[in-house]
């Protein structure tokens, strides 16, 4: 939360003004003619008074008739104000244009990056706490950049403006006035340091609100079940009163420094007063020249007091800065190498692990040099207990993670040394918990290939779904509610199954990817997956003993560490772990 760590975010985050420099630039230098606009204003009533009490004023009037010169006063006055509400009008324009295209362009990196980042740092990141970031800490930052930046540069202007027009007109009062702005300033950053502090717990809070009701909300059923209402609902009023009392610190300064100034400012006006009272009726100054002293006194707290208005918008700007830096600064974990180069047309399918080891965690190593070799289209089955390693051998292929030391090949290349998306173009992934994006199931199937309808209604067909299609209203058409809600898991299943033989894909991993079928279904789509499974390499994550048995070769993994490998009926002479596994699948006591 330093000034430096600020100023090095803020400059981060304007490079993405770069488009609009011309229109900034203007916005900016319209700052200047507001300035003297505003500053002049004063200065005119102050010498109308002069003038109508016959008391010394500027050389140019002194030649003019006093209704000669209240009518130019009048006139330059009026000017003043048309002036500077035409340069404040099309500032506010501007800079609110600036500040849209700003946060959108900040919106579309925090989301591709976020979309980037590892499953590492989302397995410790709830969705609940990162979307803020995406969403209202941005929409902070648009906010302080349209009302308070410009502004906090218009009130600086004008207070240097200010403060050289009362040196020039009567240094003592002036200098008097100005005096005074060195205590203001320093409670002013003494309040903002712990404002900054109370925001940003306010963010942090507000997080965890967003986290915890999310969490209720996706775990609904669970908590209807096990009547969880009144447990959660007292947990989520502990995190509300958090909140409510984060919130209370904020408001608590914001009232401070808005009371604080508004004393400060009586204050001067009073001292003014004395002062510049004893001055006119000593004879040392005009009464013209002391009510411009004291409209410039309200003048000079003005850049104060709007900042203390803005006070709340630039500390959330300011923590959003912050913590949408520390989002954009998290290193992306999976990085394309800088010689990286496609794979060629000649791919085979050949996978190699060679001593990879893994963890989650530096002290819980999940694999243990685990070595093997998948042949082109031979398929292999993973087999194991629960935690064993078999899931992250397959997030470890298609790079999900990256392995602490060793080597994963595919075709004789290290995967890191080939482009992420033709990686995973050539690796056709069936996970056992099937995730469809919100739309239609055509959109659901082509993801980011383009494919006529047509090609998707045979390809659908090739592969048995003609029956779910015409159970579907719209067919292809048909709109999937949140998840593919409207959908059985069954059902889902089998259009991830599709969606991946769309691709083509020279690998195809499958994890559990029948579990949730029923028998009858299981039976149609197996043949079409013998049909995908030709002349692929395939590695198959199965409970099943059945979808085990049919494999090429199994891989038996526990620990971590792979301990046996072989054929279903090498490995059940042999007498080991998978033995003893199928022996309790057979009576129906335990799952490989």
């Amino acid at each position: 939360m330093s000034v430096l760590g600020d100023w090095r975010r803020v400059r981060r985050l304007g490079r993405y003004l770069n488009r609009d420099r011309r229109r900034l630039l203007l916005t900016l230098t319209l700052l200047i003619p507001v300035a003297f606009a505003g500053a002049i204003q004063p200065l005119l009533v102050g010498q109308a008074i002069s003038v109508l009490r016959g008391e010394a004023s500027l050389p140019w009037l002194a030649s003019l008739s006093v209704s000669a010169a209240i009518r130019t006063l009048i006139g330059l006055l009026l000017a003043s104000v048309l002036l500077r509400l035409a340069f404040q009008g099309l500032q506010t324009f501007n800079i609110q244009a600036i500040g849209q295209r700003l946060t959108a362009r900040i919106r579309d990196d925090l989301f591709s990056h976020s979309l980037s980042l590892s499953l590492r740092f989302h397995d410790g990141m709830p969705v609940g706490k990162l979307l803020p970031r995406l969403t209202s800490d941005v929409d902070a930052l648009a906010e302080v950049f349209g009302s308070g930046a410009v502004g906090v540069l218009g009130d600086l202007v004008s207070l240097l403006v200010i403060a050289t027009t009362m040196l020039l007109i009567e240094w003592r009062l002036g200098l008097l006035l100005l005096c005074t702005q060195v205590p203001v300033t320093l409670v002013v950053l003494w309040l903002q340091r712990r404002y900054r502090k109370a925001n940003y717990r306010v963010r942090e809070e507000l997080s965890q609100l967003n986290a915890d009701f999310q969490e209720n909300l996706q775990g609904l059923e669970v908590v209807q079940m096990f009547r969880r209402e009144q447990v959660n609902g007292q947990r989520f009023a502990q995190t509300g009163s958090a909140y409510r009392q984060a919130v209370n610190g904020t408001i608590f300064f914001d009232s401070s420094i808005s009371a604080f100034l508004e004393w400060v400012a009586l204050g001067a006006v009073a001292t003014v007063l004395a002062v510049g009272g004893w001055m006119v009726t000593s004879g040392a100054m005009g009464l013209g020249t002391l009510t411009t002293f004291i409209l410039y006194s309200q003048r000079l707290f003005d850049p104060l007091r709007q900042l203390a208005e803005r006070f709340t918008q630039i500390q959330g700007g300011l923590t959003a800065v912050e913590r949408i830096g520390e989002l954009l600064e998290q290193p992306l974990e999976i990085v394309e190498s800088p010689d990286a180069r496609p794979l060629d047309d000649s791919g085979l399918g050949e996978v190699i692990f060679e001593n990879v080891n893994f963890g989650y965690r530096t002290d819980e190593p999940i694999l243990r040099n685990v070595s093997f070799r998948i042949a082109p289209g031979e398929h292999v089955a993973l087999v194991g207990p629960t935690g064993s390693g078999k899931s992250t051998v397959i997030r470890l292929l298609c790079r999900l993670y990256e392995p602490q030391s060793g080597r994963i090949l595919l075709d004789g290349r290290d995967i890191r040394s080939i482009p992420i998306a033709d990686l995973r173009q050539q690796l056709g992934v069936v996970l056992q918990d099937t995730f469809l994006f919100s739309g239609n199931v055509a959109d659901n199937l082509r993801l980011n290939r383009p494919i006529s309808d047509q090609r998707l209604q045979d390809v659908c067909s090739e592969l048995g779904l003609d029956g779910l299609l015409d159970r579907l209203p719209q067919g292809l058409q048909t709109v999937l509610r949140e998840r593919g809600g409207n959908l059985s898991s069954g059902e889902r299943q089998l259009l991830a199954v599709a969606r991946v033989a769309i691709r083509n894909p020279t690998v195809l991993v499958m994890d559990e990817a029948t579990a949730f079928m029923d028998p009858s279904t299981e039976a149609t789509l197996q043949r079409d997956l013998d049909r995908l499974l030709q002349k692929r390499t395939a590695v198959v994550i199965a409970h099943r003993l059945a979808t085990v048995e049919a494999s090429d070769r199994i891989l038996v993994l526990r620990r971590g560490e792979l301990i046996e490998e072989g054929t279903h009926h090498e490995l059940r002479a042999r007498g080991g772990l998978y033995a003893q596994l199928a022996d309790l699948q057979e009576r129906g006591l335990a799952k490989l």
